[in-house]
Parts: C-alpha cells; structure tokens; sequence
C-alpha cells in the first residue's frame, strides 16, 4: 500500500489506484479543481456499488421467505392462505436483519476514522458473503429449524449497517457546499439496492421453479440461484475497493460532537420522526412482500405473478426515487413543513389501505401502499434537511445571547448535525423493526393487522403534531428573531 506523501502546493494528484491520503483538502477550491474532484467522484462510484449490494443482502429475506413456503420449510407452509403461524414466522425472518442493520449503525460509522474508508469497505463488503453462502448451503436443507434461519436473517443485517460506514465516508470526501449531493446520491443508490433485489429475487426464483419443477426441490433451486447471484457481485465490490478506493488519514472521529448530540433533545425528537419516515420505508419494505401473499394470495395464480415479488419492488422503487425530491421541495417550503404535510398524508394513505382490504380491492391497495411509500421518501429527505437547519438555529441563536464568534458557532453546529443524523439513522432504522413487530403481534393476538394499520394512522398523526409543536407553531416565531426561529427549518 502506497503512502501519498505531503503535498506543499494547493494542486493536488489523481490516482486511479487506491492509496492512504496523507492530505485531504476539499473546501480548498484549487486543490479539488486539480484532483480532488475526481478522487471525490471516484470513491464515492466505489461506494455506491458496495452499499448498494449491503441494501441488497439486508432485504434479500424479505422476497425469499414467500417461495420457502412451497421449498418444503412447514414454519412457513400456509403463508399465502393467510396461516397466522406463517405470518408471524415470516416478519420474524424479515424483521431481524433490520434491527441488526440498525444496531450496527453506530459502530460502523466509527470505524471508517479508525480502519480507513478503502479497508472498511472491502471489509463489509465481504461480510455479505456469510449470509448468503450460509443460506445457499442451508436452504438445500429441508430438516434445517427455523433458528438456524433467523441467525442466517441476523447476519443479513449486516448490509444495513453499510449504510452508516459509506456515508460517513463520503461525508470526508466532498466540500461542504458539495456533501448534499455527494451524500444524497450514496443515500438513493443504496435504498435502490432494496427495489432490485424485490425485482430481480423472485423473477430468478421463478426461473429456477421452471427449469426444474414446480415442487420443493425446484423451489429451492430457485432461492440458491436467486441467492448465489450476488456473489459475483459482492467480489467485484471489494476487488474494486482493495484496487481503488482512497482512505483519508486524518479523518478522525468527533466524540465531544456525538456526546453532545445525545444530550441535545432534538436529536431524539428527530429520531423519533425519522421512525416514521424511514422507519415505515424500511419496514414495509420488508413485509411488503409477505403482506401481499398474505392479503392477496390468488395473485399466485398468475404466472408469473406466482412470486408476488413482481409487484412488490414497486414499492421501495418509488421510495427511493422521491427521497431526492423530498430535499428539493424543502429547501423550497422548509423541511418541517414538507413533514407535516407528510406525516398526514401518510395517515391518509394507512386509511385508504385499510379500506382497500374491507373492500378487498387490490388495484386501491397497491395504489394506496405506493402512496404510503412515496410519502415515505419525500418525508426521509424532509427529516434529513431538517437536522442541520434545527442545529445551525439553536446555535445562532445562543451565540447571538452570548455573544459568541458566529463563525465558530456553525462549525459546532455542522459537527453536533453530522453526529446527530448518525444516531438519527440509526434509531430510525430501527424503527422498521419496531413496524414488522407490531404487524405479527397484531396478527398473532387479534387474528388480524387491522389493529396495527389503525395504530400506525394514530401514530402518525401524532408525528405530525410533534413537528407542528418543535418547528413550526408560531411562538417560535414570536420568542426568537426570525432568522433565527426554528419556524425557518
């Protein structure tokens, strides 16, 4: 491994090949005209890629737990009739990668400071073979009990826990007029890993049932096909790395931002709104799948509907594709605002699917969910423009009482935000565990997720009112200058 040596000049040397950067200077216009931009551009193609595939493998379960079923595993026989034992067993399956990705949060966005960008990388990215090699060789075996699959599930949660190391990462390597759409563009790819998989996993599925034959044995030739399919995949994503990826050596992290961060109540209010943004894009993700057999089982009759899958990726598709434009609009009319309305579409959208089931009308489900699902993107851009906003306000605003350099005031406050959205994520991504564990509790006590839905209507209508009550009621705007009134996040 090569070591770039200090460089006294502003000018800075593009490398294709990956190194150790002694110095990295990207608000310096001139060294990142020279070079930088490029390097910049370079790893974060690299980091797309692997966390991509980490969305990929975090999900895989989700879309594999409907054909195991007709594979021959009984805890999950009768889940397209509905069976309550199924059901429950399936969002077991689903839900556990989720909560490990979202434990794994945290240390995975430390570990980029201490291991570097380019040997994390490769590191996580080769942790995804376990679970997928490990569920290849188990799913041949049809004596396998189910707790051998929720540990291959939890190690899926790996992927998820991708997130937080590459967009740390990123974070180092883009200037700070330039990190939004660096980070937004490694946001997008990776939940895009999500809808690829809900697409791709049951149309090989599908493919694997008809070269062979629609019996156990064909079904689970199919989910090993669907499931070796990756590993080419998660092999370039290190090679690339190892080959080309940079690691910045003095990118450290800031611990004195995090305590802070986690003393300051509007991180946990962010998390909690972050629950019901992406929290709800991630769970329903993930039972999205399991509630369409589940719901809707004559769609199986089909051809090649028979895998639900078709349809289900439509739903994470359009997720993702409005996380963008849910920045955009902000920065137009306020995040807060855009979470508002948000939150109580997303009430209207829970009802309008709940009607769509007492009517059994699957054309206003789907349309309903993919309502719900949209709302979900906009609302995980909306938060995320908020964060920064609500800690620039809080420090102006105490610095102009204190008289404090302003100057010296952001910098705190673009390092409390970035410590901030780290613990924000994490919670939030927890919140989809939270969501699939609701549905199967509802499902196992009341016979029913009707009691779940209803909840999730409430307790949206509730984050509503959480944000109208921080950011927008107008005492804000009485008691503070309004430049500096959380009125303007």
């Amino acid at each position: 491994m090569s070591t770039d040596a200090v460089d006294r000049t502003d000018t800075f040397t593009h490398r294709a090949r990956g190194r150790w950067l002694d110095r990295w200077e990207p608000d310096d216009e001139t060294f990142w005209e020279s070079g930088g931009k490029r390097t910049a551009r370079k790893n974060l193609m690299f980091s797309v890629f692997a966390e991509n595939l980490g969305f990929s493998i975090w999900v895989l379960w989700a879309s594999v737990v409907t054909a195991m079923g007709p594979a021959g595993f009984h805890f999950l026989d009768g889940l397209g009739k509905g069976n309550a034992v199924a059901v429950g067993n399936s969002l077991l399956l689903t839900s556990t990668p989720t909560l490990v990705g979202a434990a794994l949060r945290v240390p995975y966005t430390f570990a980029i400071p201490k291991f570097g960008g380019r040997a994390f990388t490769v590191f996580s990215a080769g942790m995804l073979l376990i679970p997928t090699l490990g569920l290849a060789y188990f799913v041949n075996k049809p004596d396998t009990p189910f707790w051998v699959f929720m540990i291959l599930a939890a190690l899926a949660g790996v992927g998820g826990g991708n997130f937080s190391s590459s967009m740390a990462n990123i974070n180092f390597f883009y200037p700070e007029g330039k990190k939004g759409a660096a980070l937004g563009i490694n946001a997008a790819g990776g939940n895009l890993g999500v809808a690829q998989t809900q697409l791709f996993v049951p149309l090989i599925i599908t493919l694997g049932t008809h070269i062979m034959a629609k019996d156990p044995g064909g079904y689970r030739f199919g989910i090993t096909l669907a499931t070796l399919m990756w590993i080419p995949f998660i092999l370039i994503a290190m090679f690339g790395a190892l080959r080309y990826m940079d690691s910045i050596r003095h990118a450290k992290a800031d611990g004195s931002s995090y305590k802070l961060a986690l003393t300051n109540p509007h991180t946990w209010v962010m998390a909690l709104l972050y629950i019901g943004t992406f929290g709800s894009f991630i769970g329903f993700s993930f039972a999205f799948p399991t509630l369409l057999k589940a719901n809707f089982p004559e769609l199986a009759k089909i051809g090649w509907m028979s895998t639900i899958g078709n349809l289900a990726f439509l739903g994470a598709f359009v997720g993702s594709l409005s996380r963008p434009f849910g920045g955009w609009i902000s920065d137009r009319f306020t995040g807060a605002r855009i979470t508002l309305y948000v939150f109580v579409g997303m009430a209207v959208a829970t009802a309008l699917i709940m009607a769509s089931l007492a009517a059994d009308n699957f054309p206003l489900y789907l349309i309903s969910f993919l309502l719900l699902f949209v709302l979900t993107g906009i609302g995980n851009g909306s938060t995320y423009r908020m964060i920064p906003s609500i800690f620039a306000a809080a420090v102006k605003r105490r610095a102009a009482e204190s008289g404090q350099d302003a100057a010296a005031a952001l910098v705190t406050a673009k390092r409390q935000a970035g410590a901030a959205i780290g613990v924000v994520g994490a919670v939030g991504a927890a919140g989809g565990w939270v969501l699939q564990q609701a549905l199967r509790l509802s499902n196992n006590h009341f016979g029913s997720m009707n009691p779940a839905f209803w909840a999730y209507a409430v307790a949206f209508l509730v984050m509503a009112s959480v944000t109208w009550w921080f950011y927008l009621r107008s005492s804000f705007a009485v008691n503070r200058a309004p430049s500096l009134a959380y009125a303007n996040v």
